[in-house]
């Protein structure tokens, strides 16, 4: 591999945004990506994927190029140049590499592969209540699992299309994909590719979906006619899917509290044409009251960790703090305890996060039906899909109904 200057400055300018200002890395990216309209293809993936591994292996890397928080230009150089070494890419002769210690960054990479929290480039507390969670033999390879580049999974808006008709169409557009067995609508590409600009995209034929996500809307148990509401539908991926399993029959209610992932869903929505949504911003309790006991079908894709789709989000590591994880378990239990009053006779509830800490999962499950608002419920099935075995995001979704 080459490097090219103008493509390394656009992952250093990247690196500093994620790390020096918290900026997400995926906006950031997206950001960057649009200063050079010159870039191509393999340009673009360079600074994108470069960038995501770089904040993948932020502690590791960190360790070994010897540099702290705030980073002055030269350490994340420095940073840089540990990814390059490690990756076996010969460094140019530039002002920035000169003083590069090839064999003491081998050196070190070996000493700290031995210690899994640098290894596996990880938060220590986090590390150590997934070992408390999950167990530490399951939690070594989960978080192996969890480590690698996430593969982009498309799912068929059956609105439009099927399967076959898309695979053929996308294969037209020059992008080769392929079945997943056990996903009826998702294909999976052989390749990265920008897929924004085709026309297959803006014609609403697909979503960029994980096959994982994929499984939670037909876990609901949907027929063509019912009133479903999707109680955290945020952009609406999973809104989406709901509407193409309905065939665009009945009504589906898209509730948020953020107004502007409701705004991209009703644009995602026209694109799929999926007329049967109708978004709602969720400003008090009134929505609860007016909908007591009419909802037939009730999704709670709860506000969680996200520690099962670190694949896709590394940074997500890095920014998640203790509190706010207790403070979202409390949040996950007061939704299932005032949306529950929704659902009507013959109703069922989809409890779904894509977190693998039984505390997100079947703990709060346990706690909702030991409380006096859970009582009349009762656990229908659970599944838990994990990174290891799937291959995919990590997603637990738990299926409830009247007594």
């Amino acid at each position: 591999m080459r490097l090219h200057k103008n493509l390394v400055l656009a992952v250093i300018k990247i690196l500093d945004g994620v790390f020096n200002q918290d900026f997400y890395a995926d906006k950031t990216i997206e950001k960057v990506l649009k200063l050079d309209k010159r870039w191509g293809s393999r340009d673009r993936a360079f600074i994108a994927e470069t960038s995501y591994e770089i904040v993948r292996w932020k502690r590791l890397y960190l360790e070994i190029a010897d540099v702290k928080k705030p980073f002055q230009y030269k350490n994340l150089w420095r940073v840089f140049s540990v990814w390059a070494v490690l990756k076996g890419v010969n460094l140019p002769n530039w002002t920035e590499f000169q003083v590069t210690p090839k064999r003491r960054i081998k050196g070190k990479f070996d000493e700290l592969s031995k210690i899994r929290k640098f290894r596996e480039s990880v938060p220590d507390w986090i590390d150590k209540l997934a070992c408390e969670e999950i167990g530490e033999k399951k939690w070594e390879k989960e978080i192996s699992e969890l480590n690698k580049m996430a593969e982009v999974v498309l799912r068929t808006n059956t609105l439009k299309t099927n399967s076959s008709e898309l695979q053929k169409i996308l294969l037209n557009e020059e992008i080769s994909t392929e079945t997943i067995i056990g996903y009826p609508d998702a294909l999976k590409l052989k390749k990265r590719v920008n897929l924004f600009k085709k026309e297959s995209f803006q014609k609403g034929l697909y979503e960029i979906q994980d096959a994982s996500s994929q499984l939670v809307a037909p876990f609901l148990k949907i027929e063509p006619g019912m009133k479903i509401c999707d109680i955290c539908a945020g952009a609406g991926g999973k809104t989406l899917h709901l509407s193409a399993l309905s065939k665009n029959k009945g009504q589906i209610l898209a509730m948020d509290i953020y107004k502007h992932k409701l705004i991209q869903l009703k644009k995602r929505a026209k694109r799929n044409s999926a007329f049967n949504i109708e978004t709602k911003l969720i400003e008090n309790n009134k929505s609860i009251k007016r909908l007591k006991g009419k909802i037939d079908r009730l999704l709670i894709d709860a506000p969680c960790s996200g520690l099962g789709v670190l694949k896709r989000n590394p940074d997500s590591k890095w920014k998640l703090q203790p509190d706010f994880l207790n403070k979202i378990k409390d949040t996950q239990l007061k939704i299932l305890k005032q949306y529950s009053k929704l659902i009507k006779e013959n109703g069922k509830i989809v409890y779904a996060t894509c977190s693998i800490l039984p505390s997100e999962n079947e703990h709060q499950i346990n706690s909702f039906l030991k409380s006096e608002e859970g009582q009349d419920f009762k656990l229908e099935e659970e599944k838990k899909i994990s990174p290891l075995t799937s291959g995919f995001d990590g997603f637990y979704m738990a299926r409830l109904s009247l007594k």
